[in-house]
């Protein structure tokens, strides 16, 4: 105790990640706890990453643990579905009534008929894995049509390259900038992510913003004039949804100026000639007509980007929501192959999970290895979407969203009946939300997870479980690299972390569960590395030590990226595959190519008559992680109203004022928003999304879910052809107009 008789502050070690900064950063921080209350949180100023600095959301998080509508106990719901009507109980008793449910459905109608469904951050995904397995159903999923979420990105390069890459921002070595062997990028291309105000894979905004500093020169693809936008040489104000077409004409411009890297071309590629004679269909005149930007901004960004020894490309989801996300993302792939920008300091570097530590199984023999027998090859196989989507049934481990819901409905090839929701708010978040609403009410038995209550968890939940955030958990981490620990430095309520709840119910559903204790399933996931858990612990991260295989560089040249330890890549070729041999055996164009929107000026020009603009959904704001934080106000306090960027020209013609209220509307339906004047493409409304406003929930069960929620503007089952990609919420049509407010 204190002179004060104050106990002592307790200063604990932790990574960030999701539930409390919405992100996969993994932030080193420092939580300072006092009688089990968070003081404060700082950053690490040695972690390589974030050298000290924190988000606005890491820096609210006394606010989030401490908020007083925090789920504090498991509660079982009493009344009717969408109404406040739940009871307090004891995790024996939630429990209990969850495995009592849900095995009914399992014996009634086999395990697959139970759905397990997360969204993004929050650290549950490998946990409901495990759950979903060891309940014996292959149907996890993630609550995005198209799998619109890094997936079609990743697939790309996984067959492409046989691998993942980032831009390598010296993030794999513990001197980063110092490192002697690490080189700025000479140019650094982002593409459709307004990096330094949002959630990113493998990479933090501030080292864009470090690079810049060092003497990068910067090429931002993005409609709107953001920050990153207005420190660049070049800005592409590309029209929405046209991606495809401007990554062809950029390649076009790179093959018949021969600025590719022609050794590397001929040593470590295949199918370059293929992809010179597709290029020739996209001349610059037809790109700029395509993408409205000039052509010869088009050549320079190609020619900066071509010419730069090394150079890097960071991009986002507006690739994956393009009408073929996945063959958008092969183009581009195509960019930093043909450049020779692989495996190189500064350029694109193989990011694998850190010393092979990971709690996802993305192979029938990693599942064997983790979880024993309890998911079968032929239960695997009934995954959904597997029948349809060839990509679905060969390389990728989830169920497919927009297969999920159509199968919800038809019951066929089987019935739908329960599903476990985690990390997720879909009625708010996902793409036509009304429809996921009426097919999860439709289901026997849900069971939610999380923090706070959700208009997800108030519609649907039939259980609702208090998860936690990441001050409050154990774990050890492994999303490429470094080696991570979270170190639980208080309890809230009765709250469990996500892996504590799913470890036990995989206990109460499968008796053959091969793990006694949390801790002893944290050993086997770092059994491949050789290190132990007191370690991870103790140091917080572990970076790659000396001649490990997981530091970057020319790998692909002795051999340490191929199973077979042969030069190359881990493809069918054993190169990158600029003609995709496994797209071709799949039934789909080996090469890229360009599809128009489904509702633009080009395919639907009657409707753009009538809906003279284009609608870009899903804007970020630093203070939010898509329907989060709404509810913590200091964050709150910087994003108070759902806002709609509107060029200040086009906002005349409308006769908008800079504040004004408007009606955002189109052939979907009606929104209202808070107009702000910015320096978007005229011809664009950009919109924040997943919107709801929580301090309605006495007034409102549905938390005003639907009043400025731009997912209300988007249809479903606008997927693409292999499943991954094609929601197009970034390039619907819209109008827009001032409210006018009537007299009472």
């Amino acid at each position: 105790m204190s002179a004060k008789g104050q106990s002592e502050v307790k200063v604990v070690r932790s990574t960030t990640w999701s539930a409390g900064t919405g992100c996969h950063g993994g932030c080193g921080v420092e939580l300072h706890v006092r009688d089990g209350r968070l003081l404060k949180v700082e950053g690490i100023a040695e972690h390589p990453y974030n050298l000290g600095t924190l988000c606005p959301r890491a820096l609210a998080l006394r606010e989030y643990v401490h908020a007083p509508d925090r789920l504090l106990h498991p509660l079982i719901r009493r009344g009717p579905r969408g109404t406040d009507t739940w009871q307090q109980a004891t995790w024996d008793e939630a429990l209990e009534l969850v495995e009592q449910r849900m095995t009914g459905v399992r014996a009634r109608y086999g395990a697959e008929s139970t759905l397990f469904v997360q969204g993004t951050g929050r650290d549950v995904g490998g946990w409901l894995v495990m759950l979903a397995y060891n309940f014996g159903s292959p149907n996890w999923m993630q609550s995005l049509p198209g799998n619109s979420c890094y997936h079609p990105r990743l697939l790309s390069m996984k067959i492409a390259m046989g691998d993942y890459v980032v831009p390598d921002s010296s993030q794999f070595s513990g001197k980063r900038y110092d490192d002697p062997a690490w080189r700025v990028p000479e140019c650094y291309l982002v593409w459709g992510q307004n990096a330094v105000a949002t959630c990113n894979d493998g990479l933090h905004g501030h080292w864009i913003v470090h690079a810049l500093k060092r003497g990068s020169k910067l090429v931002v693809i993005d409609p709107n004039y953001n920050w990153l936008a207005s420190r660049a040489a070049i800005w592409l104000p590309v029209r929405p949804g046209t991606d495809g077409a401007l990554a062809l004409g950029m390649l076009n411009v790179i093959i018949n100026e021969g600025l590719y890297d022609k050794a590397f071309v001929r040593d470590w590629t295949i199918g370059f000639d293929e992809l010179r004679t597709r290029v020739q269909e996209y001349p610059l005149d037809k790109v700029s007509q395509i993408t409205w930007v000039p052509a010869d901004k088009i050549a320079a960004a190609a020619r900066l980007y071509a010419a730069g020894r090394p150079s890097a490309l960071q991009w986002g989801v507006p690739i994956d929501f393009a009408p073929e996300g996945l063959t958008v993302a092969l183009a581009i792939n195509a960019l930093w192959s043909i450049t020779g920008n692989v495996e190189k300091p500064g350029g694109m570097v193989v990011a694998r999970p850190a010393y092979g530590v990971t709690s996802y199984p993305m192979s029938q023999a990693a599942i064997e290895a983790m979880y024993g027998d309890a998911m079968p090859r032929e239960q695997f196989a009934k995954r959904i979407g597997a029948d349809r989507y060839p990509i679905v049934r060969d390389l990728h481990w989830r169920a497919q969203p927009d297969a999920v819901i159509d199968q919800i409905f038809s019951g066929k090839p089987y019935p739908v009946k329960a599903s476990f929701i985690a990390g997720t708010n879909f009625v708010v978040g996902a793409q036509d939300p009304r429809r996921w609403r009426r097919a999860f009410e439709s289901l026997e038995f849900n069971v939610v997870v999380d923090l706070f209550m959700t208009p997800t968890a108030m519609a649907l939940a039939d259980v609702l479980l208090p998860s936690s955030s990441f001050a409050e958990r154990d774990g050890v981490r492994a999303w490429w690299s470094p080696l991570t620990s979270q170190n639980r430095a208080l309890r809230v309520g009765e709250c469990r972390s996500d892996a504590e709840i799913c470890f036990e119910l995989a206990r109460r559903f499968n008796t053959k569960f091969q793990y006694a204790t949390l801790e002893e399933l944290y050993r086997f996931y770092l059994k491949p590395s050789g290190i132990g858990l007191e370690e991870v612990r103790e140091k917080g991260w572990i970076l790659p030590r000396a001649g490990s295989r997981e530091l970057p560089y020319a790998r692909h040249e002795r051999g340490l990226l191929r199973a077979d330890g042969k030069p190359g890549f881990e493809t069918p070729s054993g190169k990158i595959e600029l003609a995709s041999s496994r797209m071709k055996a799949w039934g789909y164009d080996p090469l890229p190519s360009y599809t128009e929107p489904q509702f633009s000026p080009v395919s639907t020009p009657a409707l753009a008559a009538e809906y003279p603009l284009i609608l870009n959904t899903g804007s970020r704001s630093i203070a939010f992680f898509h329907s989060e934080f709404r509810n913590i106000p200091s964050l709150r306090a910087m994003n108070p109203e759902p806002l709609a960027q509107i060029h200040p020209r086009t906002a005349a013609q409308y006769g908008i004022a800079n504040g004004d209220w408007v009606w955002i509307e189109n052939q979907f339906g009606r929104i209202k928003m808070r107009a702000r004047y910015s320096l978007v493409h005229p011809r664009l409304v950009l919109t924040q999304h997943s919107w709801f406003y929580p301090e309605r929930v006495r007034e409102d069960a549905d938390f005003s879910a639907y009043e400025a929620n731009g997912n209300e503007l988007i249809p479903g089952g606008l997927h693409s052809k292999t499943g991954f990609g094609g929601a197009q919420v970034k390039s619907l049509l819209c109008r827009i107009r001032k409210v006018e407010e009537r007299a009472p």
